[in-house]
């Protein structure tokens, strides 16, 4: 089975990578309101969904700053 893992930070925890993206997109001349970046892993394994939310908390994301969503693909 195929799984995709989005992680991203849950809101109001600054996203440094992302205001600097819309900082830079504004200076170029773009219209943006808001960017925020994500990391996006795809996990090949035999292991049921429940493992891979298990990956998510010990490894993948930090539960105290971010958020992760699971599907399969």
């Amino acid at each position: 089975m195929r799984f995709e893992v989005r992680v991203s930070f849950k809101p109001g925890v600054l996203d440094a990578e992302g205001n600097a993206a819309l900082d830079a997109l504004k200076s170029l001349g773009f219209k943006a309101s808001g960017v925020a970046t994500a990391k996006v892993y795809y996990i090949e394994t035999a292991e049921p969904q429940a493992r891979v939310e298990e990956m998510c908390r010990k490894l993948l994301a930090n539960p105290i700053i971010q958020d992760y969503r699971i599907s399969k693909v």
